[in-house]
C-alpha cells in the first residue's frame, strides 16, 4: 500500500468542504482528512464558520502501487485547493 499526503487549503470554506469538493483520484483505496494528518494550527473558529485565509489541513490518500501514487500526485497538484502533495513511504 501506498501512502499521499495533502496540504488543502481550507481557507473560506466550512468543515471539510474543501476536501470533499476536490475530485478524487480514480483508483484510491481510501482518503481521510484531518488535523491528524497535518494543519496550520488548531482551528479556532466556530465548526459553522469559514476557516480563515491562511488556513490549511492534511489529508491522506492511500493507493494500491507506488506506481498509482505517483500518478495521484499529478493529479491533486493540478487542483487550486491542493497546496502541496507527496509520497510517503
Amino acid at each position: 500500500m501506498s501512502i499521499v499526503r495533502l496540504k488543502i487549503d481550507v481557507s473560506g470554506t466550512v468543515g471539510d468542504e474543501a476536501f470533499r469538493k476536490l475530485k478524487h483520484f480514480d483508483e484510491i483505496e481510501s482518503a481521510e482528512f484531518g488535523h491528524i494528518f497535518g494543519s496550520s494550527g488548531e482551528c479556532k473558529h466556530p465548526a459553522s464558520a469559514a476557516h480563515p485565509k491562511g488556513e490549511w489541513i492534511g489529508a491522506e490518500i492511500r493507493l494500491k502501487t507506488p506506481l498509482l501514487a505517483q500518478y495521484a500526485v499529478a493529479h491533486y497538484l493540478e487542483q487550486d485547493r491542493v497546496l502541496d502533495a507527496d509520497v510517503v513511504d
